[in-house]
């Protein structure tokens, strides 16, 4: 009974042992407290070991449990560093979606956009564009007509009705010209909103809608060339706000769509004379000239915006049979933005909060 006394009392390191059947030289061995033997045995020694030993026995105990525990806590604090720290810097690679092609998508998506990041961006359609754009300018500038610098003045005072009723006429097809280019930037903000915004290159497309409002085609081209697909999503309380309601009303199209048509049959109910006399200020008249070419600048390029619209509101397979009408000039995009459907009854209308909960 001593014995085995003796030997469960070892499990408590470097006490000195009063009774004379275990010696006071020999030292016992270090506390495995790991161990699966409960601590609670040295009970069993009451008998044999001094009460005073006891108690130095019971407060070495309470020592080892409050160093587990402590060291527990430790550990615990340790793991869970170590799974924020491998959170924050871990190099596991991110899921991109595939394209039909079997390729990972970059994060701009679309044609000539670029890639995400570690992509680089074909600038070829960019670069063509731009050319064709400093072209365009510099016929503005240098190579467009200039004969008539005094009569360009009076028609602009003319048709901003800034010149009183002086008894001079002003040609039909001058004035329905003037007046549907009035038209374009909202048939423009339409197409534009919010469909061909840029993803990637943060570029706002408002100030170039803007510009068009005096320009037209010459300040709307910079915002093609850095043009980069696809739209951001769009949720369905933006399209509640101003100024995507206004140009999603099929109001706004249709009225745009009806003064555009009175506009146009106003001009082609002109007389030769006065189509001829339209030709003759087109060949000398600066003015005459470039909001001439700045008409068949938007209407090149609208055909272009309208599949890229019916492509984000995947109308493309009912609405295909618009694409041929909108090479007619201003009366073709019209009528897609009067049929087209909304975007609050496309996918492109969810927000990505509504995509990650389905």
């Amino acid at each position: 009974m001593i014995a085995s006394s003796n030997f469960t009392s070892c499990n408590f390191s470097f006490l000195p042992i009063r009774n004379h059947s275990c010696s006071r030289k020999s030292q016992l061995s270090p506390l495995n407290y790991s161990s699966n033997k409960p601590r609670s045995s040295f009970i069993s020694l009451v008998n044999v070991i001094n009460p005073n030993d006891i108690e130095r026995a019971t407060k070495y105990l309470a020592f080892l449990n409050n160093y587990d525990e402590k060291k527990k806590k430790k550990k615990g604090l340790l793991q869970i560093c170590h799974n924020a720290f491998y959170v924050r810097t871990s190099q596991d690679p991110v899921l991109v979606p595939l394209k039909e092609n079997g390729g990972r998508s970059g994060g701009s998506g679309g044609d000539g956009g670029g890639g995400g990041d570690g992509e680089e961006r074909d600038w070829t359609s960019s670069f063509l564009l731009f050319t064709f754009w400093a072209g365009v300018m510099y016929y503005v500038f240098f190579l467009s007509p200039n004969q008539t610098p005094s009569i360009d003045m009076y028609f602009l005072g003319k048709l901003l009705n800034l010149k009183g009723d002086d008894g001079f006429q002003m040609n039909e097809v001058i004035v329905a010209l003037w007046y549907i280019m009035g038209l374009w930037p909202l048939v423009y903000s339409m197409l534009l909103l919010p469909t061909g915004r840029s993803s990637k290159g943060k570029i706002p497309v408002w100030p170039f809608l803007i510009l068009s409002c005096i320009g037209g085609a010459y300040g709307l081209i910079p915002y093609f060339v850095l043009w980069r697909p696809p739209a951001p999503p769009i949720e369905e309380t933006e399209l509640r706000r101003w100024p995507l309601n206004f140009l999603e009303s099929k109001l706004t199209a249709g009225i745009t769509m009806a003064a555009g048509l009175a506009i146009i049959i106003y001009a082609g109910l002109s007389s030769v004379d006065v189509w001829k006399e339209y030709f003759q200020y087109f060949r000398g008249s600066k003015f005459i000239h470039l909001t001439s070419i700045d008409f068949s600048l938007l209407s090149a390029f609208a055909p272009f915006w309208v599949y890229n619209d019916m492509t984000a509101r995947k109308w493309e397979g009912k609405g295909y049979w618009l694409l041929p009408l909108s090479l007619i000039p201003f009366l073709g995009p019209s009528l897609y933005l009067l049929l087209r459907p909304s975007l609050s009854a496309a996918p492109v209308s969810q927000s990505p909060t509504l995509l990650d909960d389905k």
